[in-house]
């Protein structure tokens, strides 16, 4: 969820067929059956391979082992949060990890329009939300807000 920013619904409905491989992409059907495309790094295309083949599911990408159906969102959040409890985390959820992956990808540089498509989001104000968050943003702001300021005094 984190890597490609995914909604945990996007992330329990993602299929097997969804993965490009050749291509390094991830196509992500998301919120109004709009369809998105993730750029998809070699390393995470290896963890997705490696959680698919724990449980024996052709459907899933992320399944249930003792049913045939996804791994619903509800088991996914309990094993979030029982992840958060054990590092000592308090104050994080699923949709957390999404805006981490809005936040560093801004604080890298990437402009805000980029992360308004690889977030799905149908209004660039959504995505803006983000721009507070980053330190990178903040650090750049001070020269430019001093220099406007100097000889006023």
């Amino acid at each position: 969820m984190y890597a490609c920013g995914l909604r945990i619904h996007e992330a329990v409905s993602l299929r097997p067929e969804q993965i490009d491989a050749r291509q390094g992409l991830i196509r992500i059907i998301g919120k109004g059956n709009k369809e998105r495309l993730i750029p998809l790094s070699p390393s995470l295309l290896q963890a997705l391979r490696l959680a698919w083949m724990t449980h024996g599911n052709r459907q899933w990408v992320l399944a249930c082992p003792s049913r045939c159906t996804p791994l619903c969102a509800r088991s996914l959040r309990s094993a979030f949060q029982a992840a958060c409890a054990q590092e000592g985390l308090a104050g994080f959820t699923p949709h957390s990890l999404r805006h981490g992956f809005a936040t560093r990808l801004l604080e890298q540089g990437v402009d805000l329009r980029v992360v308004q498509i690889l977030l799905g989001h149908a209004n660039i104000k959504t995505t803006a939300i983000y721009t507070h968050l980053t330190e990178p943003l903040q650090q750049q702001l001070r020269p430019k807000l001093e220099a406007l300021a100097d000889g006023l005094v």
